[in-house]
């Protein structure tokens, strides 16, 4: 009887929350960007999507994707290119040395879990990409760096590039017609600033109304602000952003991560028909940090928003109590709170700092809060999603 070939491969990649944004592309079919971008990776106890890559000749002769149980399909472009390019890469190391099992030929399954939910705003495409590159590159033992990948990784969506590396990570826009210059670099490693730590208010699990894709290509092409946005702000405030971190300056962050996703939100009214991804609960979050930084006298909380509602509030872990204890105070009975971190907050932080009215409209629009900090880039793991008969593992990671 002949033994059932399996060769599989799992890991886990994080969500990545952008400080500096990445909206617009100079060329859609490469997914390259208009502007450089940088972005804080979120720790994987909290936020992660967990790929398993499994290939075998006894495989249907299609790829398949499964997410959260889910079939997906494989036949996006944006799908094509990445596995196109992860094979080309696998059947170059195959021709270099004809004693390696051909994997390039056979058909690959591949299983992810997000344990967050997808499509809110929480960044899931860029960790589900980041997670399909690693996990395949792994599988085909490919030798390629992790900014090397993250090329492949931005054709699939442009953040996942920097889902490939942990603690800040940049985007460059590149010049390059062909992408080649458009990478990943690591400003800073996790450890560079372990104190900073990140409250994220659920708002909406709902999928979005405008998916980033089409929103920022209206934007590209109706808004006027956009154009001083990617030629003059986003180039002076990359040069703010990375100073800020590399000194670990808490205040200059914070100012420059507010201003930056005011201008982004900002872009998305500017464009025709306007694009409003934000809504009263996040109105009321912006509101509420401003309050907790007027009532304590120095900048101790920075908001951020992505394509959707959910607030980032970015601390300092010495501040726990003052910012996440005020939004407990409020928010006490939301989910998310139950974790060692959670429980160690009292939940009384500055009580008035708050007003009623924003306070209010928190406590009726937020329904689960996540406390995360700044994490590593993907990590291997034996924990396969493809069991060794090459079927499915069901397993349930949402929190």
């Amino acid at each position: 009887m002949t033994e059932f070939e399996l060769h599989r491969a799992s890991t886990t990649a994080p969500v990545n929350i952008a400080v500096i944004k990445y909206w617009g592309k100079r060329d859609a079919t490469l997914n390259l960007p208009t502007n450089s971008s940088l972005s804080v990776t979120l720790s994987q106890s909290d936020l992660r999507t967990h790929t398993t890559a499994a290939c075998s000749p006894t495989f249907p002769r299609s790829d398949t994707l499964t997410l959260n149980g889910a079939p997906q399909p494989l036949t996006t472009p944006r799908s094509i290119a990445c596995l196109h390019a992860l094979r080309a890469l696998r059947t170059e190391l195959e021709a270099a040395d004809p004693a390696l099992p051909k994997l390039a030929r056979q058909p690959l399954r591949i299983v992810s879990t997000n344990n967050f939910p997808t499509a809110a705003g929480l960044a899931s495409s860029a960790a589900g990409f980041a997670a399909l590159v690693r996990a395949i590159a792994d599988l085909y033992a490919l030798p390629q760096s992790p900014e090397e990948l993250s090329l492949i990784a931005r054709q699939g969506s442009g953040s996942a590039c920097r889902s490939l590396l942990g603690g800040f990570v940049g985007w460059q826009r590149g010049e390059a017609a062909d992408g080649s210059d458009s990478r990943a670099y690591q400003v800073a490693e996790a450890a560079h600033w372990p104190g900073l730590h990140a409250l994220i208010l659920v708002a909406s699990a709902a999928k979005k109304g405008v998916s980033s894709t089409s929103g920022m290509q209206a934007t590209v092409a109706t808004s006027p602000l956009f154009q001083t946005r990617w030629k003059e702000v986003v180039p002076a405030r990359m040069t703010e952003m990375e100073g800020a971190i590399k000194e670990r300056d808490f205040s200059a962050f914070a100012r420059v991560t507010m201003r930056e996703s005011n201008n982004f939100h900002a872009t998305c009214l500017d464009t025709e028909p306007p694009i409003l991804y934000l809504n009263d609960t996040s109105q009321a979050a912006m509101r509420a940090v401003e309050g907790l930084n007027e009532r304590a006298g120095k900048i101790v909380a920075a908001y951020t928003f992505d394509a959707g509602p959910n607030a980032v509030v970015y601390y300092q872990a010495e501040d726990e109590e003052l910012v996440a204890g005020s939004f407990k105070y409020i928010l006490g009975g939301a989910k998310g709170w139950d974790g060692k971190r959670g429980r160690a907050v009292k939940g009384e932080g500055l009580r008035s700092a708050i007003d009623e009215v924003s306070a209010k409209s928190l406590k009726d629009g937020v329904n689960r809060v996540i406390l995360t900090g700044v994490g590593a880039g993907p990590m291997k793991t034996e924990e396969h999603l493809v069991d060794e008969k090459g079927e499915e593992v069901v397993v349930n990671e949402s929190k």
